[in-house]
């Protein structure tokens, strides 16, 4: 797929992925961590131009649905907002507790300050709030 320029990447290839249970593990016992009311967020650095993310949502999220919507929403997040994310840092990021009947653009709206607040960034999102999941 060619991108148009201008516009970002919409994928989330294997090499961005936190792929085993092991880093994951690292990333949560090492790195710095943000709290919002459904999610927490861990990041660590890499070092290098890698960036790396994973998403876990555990059984006491919710049911298997719940669960997967929750993770879809996060990947499409990771996806729309990769500045967020700077190259040479390891993400984990944890569902809480799914939030009733989220979409995009509240996923966006809960993380998206408390990452710049915690951690800062350099790019505007395109999050608005007439932004909805396409996984509904």
């Amino acid at each position: 797929m060619i991108v148009p320029q201008g516009e970002r990447p919409r994928d989330f290839p294997a090499c961005e992925r936190l792929r085993t249970d092991r880093e994951f593990r690292e990333v949560v016992r090492k790195g710095a961590r943000v709290h919002t009311t459904h999610y927490t967020v861990y990041r660590d650095s890499l070092g290098g131009g890698k960036r790396q993310v994973g998403i876990s949502a555990g059984k006491r999220a919710g049911g298997a649905v719940a669960r997967n919507r929750a993770k879809r929403l996060l990947r499409e997040f990771y996806r729309t907002n990769k500045a967020v994310f700077p190259k040479g840092t390891r993400t984990a990021i944890v569902v809480r507790k799914p939030p009733e009947g989220a979409v995009l653009s509240s996923v966006c709206a809960e993380l998206l300050p408390a990452l710049r607040r915690r951690w800062g960034a350099n790019e505007g999102s395109p999050c608005g709030p007439d932004i909805s999941s396409s996984a509904s």
